[in-house]
């Protein structure tokens, strides 16, 4: 029986070491706290992390990017990290180290952008419209040029030659931004220089394009709403094929050519356009007007096209505004009492004086002559940089000059 008393109390005596024994604790499981929780792209985010590995170091990540961190003595690391452009509305922000990895989830919020309101047409007497590059459905260039002018254009100039359709999509465009088309129709070939027999003005009266003409009453007649047209404009020039002198044209057949047009136009039914006869300010040398004027039967409205070329031309040199328009004005209103009257193309370059005071003076003017009733921008760069913003102090003064005009 001793034997066995012995082995009882070997086994009794391995019982109680084994309970002796340390068990290690178990590790707890990482985790990572953010502040903040969500925002937008951008946002610096700092993360906090418990449970990891004492003293090891790590990497946080956050879609594309990374910042590393460094684990204190405790398992606790503090780190921050930038949230990238991202298309998902939740993205995991992940530590490692180690083996040991965390993750929690940010809360992507984006902010709405508020497009800011675009300014509206003014009420003055004198209206500010503009023609650019684009045309009627070029929305930024429109955009553009009433934020820099501080308000709408009323009305929008656009061209068309003899080949093209009428413009309906355009003058719908113009239309829902609140304005109205100056409609500028050409005849001729664009590109195809002033001898263009095809296009003289005895082939106008001559009926050669009448189809073409009732094709543009008619859809003008349908579309219905109000719209400027200018036909032949700078005819007292020398630069366009359906000027006097110029293309085989000769004294009269402007006149003739204009009635012609107006009449195949009317008789389709289009009472909804306003005929404008726009001639080029008179300058020494040009074709006299008195021979050019249709007549008032043929016109509703008048206009003048002039610009100071400064010294950006070999030939120019500045001009103000009143003696730029001045003559012309006066001539308008002998030949038509009565009509209104529009600036159908202006600006200024910049080389020769300073176009800021320049704007400043044509919109005080134009804004004293009662009858003009509306001053066209060309916002181009073209033979110069005839363009509101050419300079800063150009747009500036132009914008000053519109708000200062009477209401």
């Amino acid at each position: 029986m001793k034997p066995l008393r012995t082995l009882a109390c070997i086994l009794a005596l391995l019982a109680l070491s084994l309970t002796l024994v340390e068990v290690p604790a178990q590790a707890a499981s990482a985790s990572l706290s953010l502040s903040p929780t969500k925002g937008p792209p951008g946002t610096i985010v700092t993360v906090t992390g418990t449970g990891f590995p004492k003293k090891n170091a790590g990497t946080l990540s956050a879609g594309v990017n990374s910042a590393a961190f460094k684990v204190s003595a405790s398992g606790y690391f503090t780190a921050d990290v930038v949230i990238p452009p991202t298309s998902q509305p939740v993205l995991d922000i992940q530590a490692v180290s180690g083996t040991v990895k965390a993750s929690a989830a940010f809360t992507i919020v984006v902010t709405p952008v508020t497009q800011p309101s675009p300014p509206a047409s003014s009420s003055a007497p004198l209206r500010f419209g503009v023609g650019t590059p684009g045309g009627p459905l070029a929305s930024a260039e429109l955009d553009q040029a009433a934020s820099l002018a501080g308000e709408a254009p009323s009305v929008i100039l656009s061209y068309k030659d003899f080949n093209q359709a009428p413009p309906i999509a355009e003058l719908d465009a113009v239309r829902s931004r609140g304005a109205v088309t100056l409609l500028t129709w050409e005849p001729w070939a664009w590109g195809g220089g002033t001898e263009q027999p095809a296009y003289a003005l005895d082939r106008i009266t001559a009926g050669n394009f009448d189809p073409y003409l009732r094709q543009w009453g008619v859809a003008l007649a349908s579309w219905g709403h109000p719209v400027m047209l200018r036909f032949g404009h700078e005819m007292n020039g020398n630069w366009y094929p359906w000027s006097e002198g110029i293309n085989g044209n000769g004294p009269g057949d402007y006149v003739a050519a204009w009635r012609h047009v107006h009449d195949v136009v009317a008789a389709t039914g289009a009472s909804n356009i306003t005929w404008v006869w726009n001639p080029n300010v008179p300058y020494w040398g040009s074709t006299a007007l008195d021979g050019l004027y249709p007549g008032p039967a043929y016109v509703d409205a008048v206009a003048l096209d002039g610009y100071n070329w400064g010294t950006s031309a070999a030939w120019s040199s500045w001009i103000s505004p009143s003696e730029l328009f001045g003559p012309g004005l006066s001539e308008l209103r002998r030949l038509a009492p009565g009509k209104q009257v529009l600036v159908a193309e202006t600006s200024s370059a910049e080389q020769g004086g300073a176009k800021a005071d320049w704007n400043t003076a044509l919109i005080s003017y134009l804004a004293s002559q009662s009858d003009v009733t509306a001053v066209v921008w060309f916002d181009f760069n073209k033979e110069t940089d005839w363009r509101i913003d050419s300079s800063t102090a150009s747009a500036t003064a132009l914008a000053s000059a519109l708000a200062a005009r009477p209401k």
